[in-house]
């Protein structure tokens, strides 16, 4: 009986070892082939002769590039970066140093414009970075871009597509943590050190600060913000803003007070703790009504004695008014808000 295809592929690939390309020289077999970015005595690179890699590919050195891979001619690559077997870079795309392609990760796209990643990203399995965004307003042609930071680990499955327009892009920055089958939609801005837990879905313009946690099953609306050191609870739909420091949960979310855990992990001071939390009772629990409308409450905790020197009471209230700005979308409802 044949012996299985999997069984033989793995006897080819034992057979046939990596080949080795010098930063002076080119080695060709299929199609394959590399320019560098430096010049002089540098660790050679090496390219799996099952590898599809366009002559026209910038290699820094030390790249390793694993079986049935495929880089495209526009492709500039970092140095002492790795593609795992089944990995593909397409389009205009360039990784920085010391990234990470795990095995079937898509990272670009053939459409016009670029995607560009930092140093030491990891892309996970089967993820795909870089593609068309979903919005039907795009015209095909136009240029779309994405731009990734530095130190981001994004997990299997998960899909972050480019701008929708050429005047646009989508970011993230550095330190992210994207868990498995999330989805960064087009012209999303992330800021650093986020946490994203599995199935994280954020549509189209959303903006997410730092330090923002998010538990499993969490959808963000199109155009919300998230803001810094806040969390999402598991299943929550997020339809409108969340401001900074905040706990919101619920299937139309709602504040559920102050993040108390991550400001304490985040290094938060008990005293800067204490007084945030009463400039959120002040503004979101008050009983009596002489306490005014919703507006004369925030201004109330601007000028209450210490809580007006504190800059992280301060810059909670910017975050709550900022979210009712024109074309905003307001804040999530206090379960039991009047205002």
């Amino acid at each position: 009986m044949a012996a299985p295809f999997s069984r033989l592929l793995r006897a080819f690939l034992l057979r046939k070892p990596y080949h080795l390309i010098s930063s002076t020289q080119s080695y060709t077999f299929n199609a394959i082939a590399s320019r560098h970015f430096h010049q002089g005595r540098l660790s050679p690179c090496s390219v799996h002769p099952t590898a599809i890699v366009h002559p026209d590919a910038v290699l820094g050195h030390g790249v390793s590039i694993g079986p049935f891979c495929t880089v495209s001619p526009f492709a500039r690559i970092g140095n002492e970066c790795q593609l795992h077997a089944g990995s593909h870079i397409m389009g205009r795309t360039e990784l920085g140093d010391n990234c990470v392609l795990l095995t079937g990760a898509v990272v670009g796209a053939d459409i016009p414009g670029q995607t560009t990643l930092g140093n030491h990203n990891v892309i996970g399995n089967y993820a795909v970075v870089g593609a068309k965004c979903q919005d039907l307003k795009y015209k095909e042609g136009d240029e779309c871009f994405l731009q990734i930071g530095n130190n981001n680990d994004i997990r299997e499955y998960t899909s972050i597509h480019r701008s929708s327009k050429s005047i646009d892009i989508t970011v993230i920055g550095d330190k992210n943590l994207v868990m498995g089958s999330c989805h960064v939609a087009h012209d999303c801005k992330i800021g650093s050190n986020n946490i994203f837990a599995n199935g994280t879905l954020l549509a189209g313009h959303v903006v997410v600060e730092d330090y923002v946690h998010t538990a499993g099953s969490v959808a963000v609306h199109q155009f919300c913000q998230i803001g810094s050191y806040s969390f999402i609870g598991g299943g929550s739909m997020i339809s409108q803003d969340v401001p900074k420091y905040m706990m919101v949960s619920g299937s139309r979310a709602e504040l559920r007070g102050l993040n108390l855990e991550g400001l304490r992990r985040n290094g938060f001071s008990a005293l800067q703790v204490r007084e945030m939390r009463k400039a959120y009772q002040k503004i979101f629990m008050a009983s009596d009504v002489m306490n005014g409308s919703f507006e004369d409450r925030l201004s109330q905790v601007e000028k209450m004695g210490e809580l007006a020197d504190s800059e992280f009471v301060l810059s909670m209230v910017k975050s709550v008014r900022a979210s009712f700005d024109l074309g905003r979308r307001g804040i999530c409802k206090f379960r039991n808000w009047s205002g």
